[in-house]
């Protein structure tokens, strides 16, 4: 037989030993485990390197003791994790269990020395007597393997499986040539060869099996995009391997068409390679796969925390801070899509998404499942709640929730003790288990994701103060002009009685002089004062929007009063709630042809709502621009004749009030705001007093 095959294969175990003694050593800390671990590695190092060197060479027989010292250093390793209970499991009376170990091992020895003595009663005898031996030191191995398995404890049998298998591998495959060579009496040369490439198979689990026991004292790292970069190589060579094998056999048996079947064949099967190569679930099932499997954490945090701070920071792509968020949460545990709700005023709005369309839900600060994630601080499970909800303590999953028909997590991103918004995330490309691993790598990085949230909107309170600031400078200089517009209006008053032979023009001219100054003084003192609103103030809200539609009736189109329920009275200022409604309708008449129709209505909205709605027929908003640029101060699209606080300060009055605003617009298709106020309790004569 050529012996190119078992050289190589002998080579390889050498070299896979090698490298995996040398990461024992590297890791090393001098602790009796770890040295007993790193003396069997090494004992396997130097089997390999002898036997490779009998194949070649053919040196000496005395070169097969590699085999005794081999077994040698497994069983005194095994005897020590017995010995020690380190795993968790009871420690094991082990002097009859290392007496058998010994006898076995001096037997093996004892029959390769004695191998040319024996050789002389026969070769077939001599041979048989050498294969006795090596097979009752592998059953030997194999109980001691037996017995680790059976004394662990089940919750603790993740840390010693990989080892298990290793060294169930090497001595099942002995065992399996040891006896076929004691029953027939010679020795399969492939099998025999084969050996080698068995041992170095069985490397990768041992280091894994180390990696998991820090009781063993090795610091042992296996880098998770290794093991990934290198089970994605081994797998298509196989796939390869076994392709082309097939497209052999499809050539031989496929007569005068074998050609073209076999090109046809491989060319599908490479396509196939290269779309499982791209398929973002295979490669997070395959990732799944070995984080759980193959390392004793889920998760290699130095690599996610990088990840999840490259992710939140400004990336090059210009991703919005919504967008980055749910990517970097959806990253962890491999889901292809996410929302995000950030807090605004009393309740939750949606501020970012990522592969789902944003939902126009506006979540309020009452809804049960911020209560939820409030109280209990957790990452709600979907699945887990449908199938266990007396573990959620019997928490209804919200109707604006259903309507996402992918959502799995729910994360809540907490900044102090606050819930600053949460994430919901699409159904995983993979299973995912959420364990108390991910439950906390989660709600980690909620709370990193939510300082980023924070800081945002801090940094936009900023921008607007110092916007503000900038308009409160101005103010100053208007208040100055307005000072003496007023000082000539109150002059035109005084002269006015001069005209008092023509008792219409004197008295149109008064109500307007008058009404001119009234309103200019309230302006000025509100510039002086910079107030932003005063919501303690008992106001007819349906007197006011009376007042507001009839001061818009001289604009076309005219607005239509079309409901106006009475006695509605609500808490705010009363000049600002009559101007913010004036503004919103003179909106609507801009936006709208003069053919159009801009309706408002005034109802009651169960028991403790009052709801102000002014629709109209215009050109509509876009959802982005409603979202992104609407309630921003000083972005405007009139030019120079806005100013763009019109749609922000009705928000800001609005929600200052207990209040807030919904807008429901598309282009082409008209805008509908609507003003959400609450409801207040006025006796009589407050609302006497406030009419006054």
């Amino acid at each position: 037989m050529d012996p190119a095959p078992a050289l190589v294969s002998y080579g390889l175990a050498a070299a896979a030993y090698v490298a995996l003694a040398g990461v024992l050593a590297a890791g090393r800390r001098g602790r009796p485990g770890g040295e007993w671990l790193l003396g069997a590695a090494v004992a396997t190092a130097l089997w390999g390197v002898a036997l490779a060197a009998y194949v070649g060479w053919r040196p000496a027989g005395l070169l097969l003791l590699a085999e005794p010292v081999r077994h040698a250093g497994w069983l005194a390793f095994l005897l020590w994790v017995l010995a020690a209970g380190t795993g968790g499991w009871r420690r094991m009376p082990v002097p009859p269990l290392a007496a058998a170990a010994a006898g076995a091992v001096g037997l093996e020895t004892a029959a390769i020395v004695a191998f040319p003595v024996l050789q002389t009663a026969g070769d077939t005898a001599a041979t048989r007597t050498l294969f006795a031996s090596g097979l009752l030191a592998t059953v030997v191995l194999l109980l001691l393997v037996e017995q680790v398995w059976r004394n662990t404890r089940p919750d603790r049998r993740w840390a010693v499986k990989h080892l298990c298998v290793a060294l169930a591998l090497m001595a099942g495959y002995d065992l399996f040539l040891d006896a076929t060579g004691l029953l027939l009496g010679r020795l399969d040369p492939a099998a025999w060869a084969a050996r080698g490439a068995v041992a170095a198979l069985a490397a990768p689990l041992l280091a894994v099996a180390a990696a998991r026991n820090p009781q063993w004292s090795l610091d042992v790292f296996v880098s998770r995009r290794m093991v990934m970069h290198t089970a994605t190589l081994v797998a298509s060579g196989a796939y390869l391997l076994a392709m082309a094998a097939a497209g052999h056999w499809i050539r031989i048996r496929g007569g005068s068409w074998g050609g073209v079947a076999q090109a046809a064949f491989l060319a599908g099967a490479a396509a196939l390679l290269l779309l499982l190569f791209t398929s973002g679930r295979l490669r997070a099932r395959v990732r799944v796969f070995l984080d759980k499997h193959f390392f004793s954490y889920r998760y290699d945090y130095r690599e996610e925390w990088l990840r999840l701070t490259a992710a939140l920071s400004a990336g090059e792509d210009g991703a919005a801070l919504g967008e980055r968020i749910v990517r970097a949460l959806a990253a962890l545990v491999e889901s292809p899509a996410g929302l995000l709700w950030r807090r605004e005023g009393s309740g939750y709005a949606p501020y970012g998404g990522w592969n789902l369309a944003l939902p126009r839900d506006r979540v309020e600060g009452a809804d049960p499942l911020v209560g939820f994630l409030r109280e209990r601080g957790w990452v709600v499970d979907l699945a887990e709640l449908a199938a266990r909800p007396d573990r959620y303590g019997g928490l209804a999953v919200p109707a604006w929730l259903r309507r996402i028909g992918r959502a799995r997590f729910v994360v809540p991103l907490f900044h102090g003790e606050e819930v600053a918004g949460f994430v919901v995330l699409a159904e995983p490309r993979a299973p995912v288990e959420l364990d108390w691993e991910t439950r906390d790598l989660l709600r980690t990085a909620g709370r990193q994701a939510a300082s980023y949230l924070v800081l945002e909107q801090a940094a936009e309170a900023l921008s607007e103060a110092r916007q503000f600031e900038a308009f409160n400078r101005l103010a100053a200089v208007v208040v100055h002009d307005l000072k003496n517009l007023i000082a000539q209006l109150e002059l035109v008053v005084r002269n006015a009685a001069r005209h008092r032979n023509n008792p219409e023009f004197v008295a149109d001219a008064m109500a307007t002089v008058e009404n001119a100054v009234a309103r200019m003084g309230r302006l000025m003192e509100q510039l002086r004062r910079a107030r932003a609103c005063a919501a303690g103030e008992p106001v007819n809200l349906s007197e006011a929007v009376e007042r507001a539609v009839a001061a818009r009736a001289g604009a076309r189109p005219v607005p239509e009063l079309a409901v106006c329920e009475p006695g509605l009275w609500i808490r705010a200022e009363r000049e600002r709630l009559q101007a913010v409604v004036e503004h919103l309708i003179q909106n609507a008449q801009e936006a709208t042809p003069p053919d159009g129709r801009v309706r408002v209505r005034l109802a009651r909205h169960g028991e403790r709502e009052a709801v102000v709605e002014i629709a109209d027929t215009g050109a509509g908003m876009s959802p982005e621009f409603v979202r992104e640029r609407l309630f921003r101060p000083f972005d405007t699209t009139k030019g120079v004749t806005g100013m763009g606080i019109g749609a922000y300060e009705a928000r800001e009055f609005t929600r200052a009030a207990g209040g807030e605003v919904e807008v429901e617009s598309a282009p082409g298709e008209g805008t509908v705001f609507r003003l959400r106020f609450p409801l207040a309790a006025v006796d009589v004569g407050a609302r006497r007093e406030a009419a006054s």
